[in-house]
């Protein structure tokens, strides 16, 4: 195959377990506080001494242990916003939720410089990886991608049963930018477990977005991360090289060619788009919302309104 060496049925089962797992454990989470707090307080306080126990420097990079805190620390953030009223009485706090995400773009872009600069070529951390110019393509991709957040002024929390943080202002075409960035990032960074932490997390996080959560792609993110790097760091052997659930890349210079320069042209595309309705509407992209104009930024935002008319609705029975 082009991209993968080759996937038994087994292990095309295990994708669809994990992605079903990360779907399923994301919206629990969605819809009970209780569960978002056993699930991002008391389980982490639970599992570092069994991540030192089991940690293995030729498994367990630095780069694990930054991204799984990162992560935990995205999802408690979120959880702020969705179940307080702080960033109501405290704007800045919404400034967080960018800041975290470009956190996590630039560990990534960081590694990316790493392993081109190093000239990988065999096995490191427990994984074979070969580098070459993809690497600096797909890390330039990732600034771009960093560089164009935006919108997160308009960031809220929803009412009602689930609780839900939702961006307007964080388009489809940045959503699939991104997914894309990323996979091309697992596939050459962390080639050993690029089909699950690669294709299946990223799928996780998106399809909600896309078919019954929509503007929640953040919070997905957030959370299924911090679900996937949780087992990454409690079982490190589970998708290793040499378990019978690991796919190998194909290490095909070809193929990480393709997605690194998919991935430039998406955010580079992109870049253009919205640098053009910056120049045409005189946005100033660090205080203004930049698709509020667009369908798909009302439809999100008119849930805004309806959190709005539950809240007066409940003041005026107080009264």
């Amino acid at each position: 195959m082009f991209f993968f060496e080759s996937i038994p049925w087994y292990n095309v089962v295990m994708w669809f377990v994990v992605f079903g797992l990360l779907i399923g454990l994301n919206e629990i989470v969605r819809s009970s506080k209780k569960a978002s707090i056993f699930m991002f307080m008391a389980v982490p306080i639970a599992l570092p001494p069994i991540w030192f126990f089991t940690a293995d420097p030729e498994i367990t990079s630095w780069f694990h242990w930054v991204k799984v805190y990162s992560a935990l620390a995205g999802s408690l953030i979120y959880m702020v916003i969705r179940f307080t009223d702080y960033h109501k009485k405290h704007p800045w706090y919404l400034m967080l939720v960018p800041g975290i995400l470009a956190l996590n773009i630039a560990e990534a872009v960081v590694r990316e410089f790493q392993v081109g600069i190093m000239g990988f070529e065999g096995m490191v951390d427990g994984m074979y990886y070969i580098s070459g110019g993809w690497n600096y393509v797909n890390a330039v991709a990732g600034i771009l991608n960093l560089l164009l957040i935006c919108g997160w002024v308009g960031i809220f929390a929803t009412s009602g049963k689930k609780k839900d943080m939702l961006w307007p202002d964080q388009t489809k075409l940045w959503i699939i930018a991104y997914g894309v960035w990323n996979i091309a990032y697992v596939y050459s960074c962390a080639p050993g477990n690029a089909f699950y932490s690669g294709f299946a997390l990223n799928i996780a996080a998106t399809v909600p977005v896309l078919l019954w959560a929509k503007g929640t792609w953040m919070q997905n993110r957030a959370q299924t991360l911090s679900f996937w790097m949780m087992w990454v760091m409690t079982f490190p052997y589970f998708f290793a090289v040499g378990s019978t659930f690991n796919v190998s890349v194909s290490y095909n210079p070809a193929a990480n060619w393709t997605i690194a320069l998919l991935s430039l042209a998406l955010n580079v595309v992109l870049a253009v788009w919205q640098v053009t309705r910056i120049l045409k509407y005189k946005l100033n992209p660090l205080k203004d919302e930049l698709w509020k104009d667009t369908n798909e930024y009302k439809e999100i935002d008119a849930m805004r309104e309806d959190a709005v008319s539950e809240q007066e609705t409940a003041a005026s029975r107080v009264l």
